[in-house]
């Protein structure tokens, strides 16, 4: 499934990840709020039941997710880490 971010319900993921991230990136000693994404920790593609899930969320801003990219699995622990706090 291709994400639609126009879909009302996506974009209620988004926002309610960058408001429990403060609109920061949350990648220790970065902090960025400028050119913010959301990162799935678990990726969309192979945890659809988790696509809308808050807790599967995290803002990271372009440079620190592109810095992860092809690496996502490596980062999981940590992301889950500050998520669960």
């Amino acid at each position: 499934m291709k994400r639609d971010y126009s879909d009302p319900v996506y974009k209620h993921f988004r926002i309610e990840v960058l408001k429990r991230d403060n609109f920061k990136c949350r990648m220790p000693s970065c902090k960025s709020n400028k050119n913010l994404n959301v990162h799935h920790i678990n990726p969309w593609s192979k945890a659809a039941a988790l696509r809308y899930d808050i807790s599967n969320g995290i803002t990271l801003c372009k440079n620190c997710h592109n810095l992860i990219s092809g690496q996502e699995h490596h980062y999981a622990p940590l992301f889950r880490e500050i998520i669960d706090g």
